[in-house]
């Protein structure tokens, strides 16, 4: 999911004048990145969580976008909806299966540039034992120097699956088919 980012050329120089390929941990320490997901209920609202436990890195050249690698791994247990029943049913065989499938990944295989600071990350997306290709829309927010003397580059992205793709046991109805994932990424440049 995860969550493949890249940086856009245009906003890479137009924000900095050094552009250069690195490689980035994904700040999941300070809490400055988040995987959270939507699915419609009953196609009258949403229900809203978040995964509090993941990790992963990614490299970019603003120079080069397609030579961008994201990889994110995501504990499936850590699954956060803020209601402990809903939680304790998603982690189940029904959903998230996390007996038997603890962990999510995302490895990406391209990055395509759309301009104007947006890309898609393209990849494989692992879940529930199934793995299948998974497109990324994603921007880049910023890129910089921190207060700690660090370097630090900042990624949004969205992405839609659907849950029968990867083989969820339990049919919602047509509104609630698809899971919606927010990704927010700040990477420490290593």
């Amino acid at each position: 999911m995860a969550v493949a980012f890249a940086a856009s050329l245009t906003t890479s120089l137009s924000m900095t004048n050094i552009v250069q390929a690195a490689d980035y941990k994904i700040d999941t320490e300070g809490a400055h990145a988040s995987i959270e997901f939507k699915v419609s209920h009953l196609g009258y609202s949403f229900v809203v969580g978040r995964f509090n436990q993941f990790q992963g890195d990614f490299s970019f050249d603003a120079n080069n976008i397609a030579d961008s690698k994201v990889n994110v791994t995501i504990d499936t247990a850590s699954v956060d909806s803020n209601h402990a029943e809903r939680d304790k049913h998603l982690r189940s065989s029904d959903f998230l299966n996390t007996g038997q499938f603890p962990k999510a990944s995302f490895v990406s295989t391209s990055a395509v540039d759309k301009g104007d600071g947006n890309f898609v990350i393209n990849g494989e997306f692992t879940f529930n034992g199934v793995t299948k290709p998974l497109a990324i829309d994603a921007q880049m927010i910023g890129e910089g120097q921190d207060p700690w003397g660090g370097y630090r580059s900042g990624f949004a992205g969205s992405t839609e699956f659907a849950l029968k793709d990867y083989d969820v046991k339990v049919d919602l109805g047509p509104a609630s088919a698809n899971v919606m994932l927010d990704l927010v990424i700040e990477g420490i440049r290593q």
